[in-house]
C-alpha cells in the first residue's frame, strides 16, 4: 500500500504544478512587463544635453526638429499610447515625456 500511496501521493503534486505553473509564469511576466516608475529625465543630465532633449516640443528651436515631431511618435519611446511620460531606449533610466522632443528623434515604422 505504501507504494500506491507514494504514486498517489507523486501523481497530485504533478498535477498541482502542471495546473499552477502557468499562473506563476503569468505573474511573473506581468510583473517584468511592469516595471517600476523611473524618475523623469532631468534636462541637465549630459546625455539630454548633447541629444538637445526638451520636454516640449513645441518649443524646440533646433535644425532637425520638424513640426509633429514627439517622443510619444519616437522609435526610442516605449509608452503605451496615451501615457505622458514613459521609457526610452536612449535614457534607459528615467522617463521621457511624450511630449518631449530630442534629436535622436526616429519615426516609428
Amino acid at each position: 500500500m505504501s507504494h500506491d500511496a507514494s504514486r498517489r501521493r507523486f501523481l497530485t503534486t504533478t498535477l498541482t504544478a502542471v495546473a499552477v505553473a502557468p499562473l506563476a509564469w503569468h505573474a511573473v511576466r506581468a510583473e517584468a512587463a511592469a516595471p517600476a516608475a523611473l524618475p523623469k529625465l532631468d534636462a541637465n543630465n549630459p546625455t539630454a544635453k548633447a541629444l538637445a532633449y526638451s520636454e516640449n516640443a513645441a518649443t524646440v528651436k533646433h535644425p532637425k526638429h520638424k513640426a509633429g515631431d514627439h517622443c510619444a511618435n519616437c522609435n526610442f519611446f516605449k509608452a503605451p499610447a496615451g501615457q505622458a511620460y514613459g521609457p526610452c531606449t536612449l535614457f534607459p533610466k528615467n522617463s521621457v515625456a511624450a511630449k518631449g522632443w530630442c534629436s535622436a528623434w526616429a519615426k516609428k515604422p
